[in-house]
């Protein structure tokens, strides 16, 4: 399973997802890392970033995806994910793959920001988000999770919603070659 946490800068995504991937013992990746310099440049002039400017980063993520899925890895990535499109993008043709989307309100967001210093992503930065923001729609395949509080709690919300019966073992194996399979109708 990929589990794609989403959201605007300053949700929560890195915290949130570094947690969800450290309680899952699964391997995590900050999309802010997928970045061309080009695009770090351009967010640290504060100049907002246009969908070609989004493209080879959505595809540097959608590569790390497949790649863990091809090896039957799981993993926690996260995107900002503000588009209906970029959504589709991350989660066409990858059943593996689950997002779930930080909602948090802009208050909470510019105090976020601003508790950042030195961060590629300016707080001035945050008005071209909102404005290109499309919430996740009823029947995107999109969770979407209040985090305004602790990330610690958000993330265990994010496990219950995810698993209501429990977590997920990361060592099960749903056939363990050492095993022999039954034959139900025996």
């Amino acid at each position: 399973m990929i589990l794609i946490v989403a959201g605007v800068a300053g949700s929560g995504k890195t915290t949130v997802g570094a947690l969800l991937a450290g309680r899952l013992r699964w391997r995590f990746a900050d999309a802010d890392t997928f970045h061309p310099e080009a695009n770090v440049a351009k967010m640290r002039a504060g100049i907002p970033l246009t969908d070609a400017d989004r493209q080879p980063w959505l595809h540097a993520i959608t590569a790390w995806m497949d790649e863990r899925i091809a090896a039957g890895q799981s993993g926690v990535i996260t995107c900002s994910a503000l588009k209906r499109a970029y959504r589709d993008e991350l989660l066409t043709g990858r059943p593996a793959a689950t997002m779930v989307f930080l909602q948090v309100s802009r208050a909470v967001l510019e105090r976020r920001l601003l508790s950042r210093p030195g961060h590629f992503f300016p707080q001035k930065l945050l008005d071209s988000q909102l404005n290109a923001l499309e919430p996740p729609a009823p029947g995107e395949r999109v969770l979407t999770v209040l985090a305004e509080g602790d990330s610690a709690q958000t993330a265990a919300k994010i496990i219950a919603m995810l698993w209501p019966y429990g977590e997920p073992d990361p060592e099960y194996r749903p056939f363990p070659e050492s095993s022999s399979r039954h034959n139900l109708s025996e």
